[in-house]
């Protein structure tokens, strides 16, 4: 009985945190589809009296909610793939080459966590503006394409974890490094990838404080920037509000959706020798 009722509280606790989880993403989708009047006036779940698709079409009327999405789309994708890219290939010199100062580099790399993203700012303003890049998807993209810290590390403690006998076994068998990397090192890494490029993109499409810098046109800008944008047009209409927020909101959930298996198997494997 003991056992029972410690299972029953457990489950409680996971029940009430879990329901904390989601009541902020369960209101959102609610009160998105609410008339303005019952907002507030009705209960704060209460199912609306009538649904108002018309919440997400005035969105669509108001602001230029396709082309943020769409730029995001493009910067998000892109950072996936630079990360993917560069990230991948820094990881594996970094774990199976060996040259002088191959530590020092690597530790001085890390140490850029340590560093605020706002120290960086300006300077990085300041680069993107002499190159021309201001309002531009190279300034979007670049940032965050050429590999992070985060991103190189992860991936760089994966690849010690794979035996270097594989490799061994495949340059006996006349495969060059580029081979090597390309045909066993990363099939052998699919679930860390899968991880690196769903962490990168939803960083991609969350990021507000770049994009708000770098570009200043309509045509160029993120959603993120396009919701707070929309926010100073309709105020306190939350209703219309939470009908943009819902809009940006479900790219996420569809990506998550597809790549679950995979986002359990990279943790699964996080936990093994």
């Amino acid at each position: 009985m003991r056992r029972i009722l410690t299972i029953l509280a457990a489950y409680f606790v996971l029940a009430v945190g879990a329901f904390i989880s989601i009541f902020p993403y369960l209101w959102a989708v609610l009160t998105s589809l609410k008339p303005e009047s019952e907002v507030f006036t009705s209960h704060f779940l209460s199912l609306p009296t009538h649904i108002e698709w018309a919440n997400y079409t005035h969105v669509f009327q108001q602001i230029n909610m396709g082309r943020y999405l769409l730029n995001t789309v493009i910067v998000a994708v892109a950072s996936v793939l630079g990360q993917l890219i560069f990230g991948s290939m820094a990881a594996y010199g970094f774990s199976r080459f060996n040259f002088k100062g191959k530590n020092v580099i690597f530790m001085l790399y890390l140490s850029t966590l340590m560093i605020p993203n706002i120290v960086t700012l300006i300077p990085l303003f300041i680069m993107m503006k002499y190159l021309g890049w201001i309002n531009t998807y190279y300034a979007l993209i670049a940032p965050a394409a050429l590999g992070t810290p985060v991103g190189i590390f992860l991936l760089r403690q994966f690849f010690l974890t794979i035996p270097s006998e594989i490799e061994e076994a495949a340059r006996m068998d006349g495969a060059g490094v580029i081979r090597v990397f390309v045909q066993i090192i990363l099939p052998l890494s699919k679930p860390v990838l899968a991880t690196l490029a769903i962490i990168t993109f939803v960083s991609s499409w969350n990021n507000f404080l770049w994009p708000l810098i770098v570009t200043n046109t309509d045509s160029m800008k993120l959603v993120s920037v396009g919701i707070a944008s929309f926010q100073f047009q309709v105020g306190a209409e939350w209703n219309y509000m939470m009908a943009a927020s819902t809009i940006a909101l479900l790219p996420l959930v569809i990506l998550f959706l597809l790549f679950q298996r995979r986002i359990i198997e990279s943790i699964q494997l996080t936990g093994l020798k």
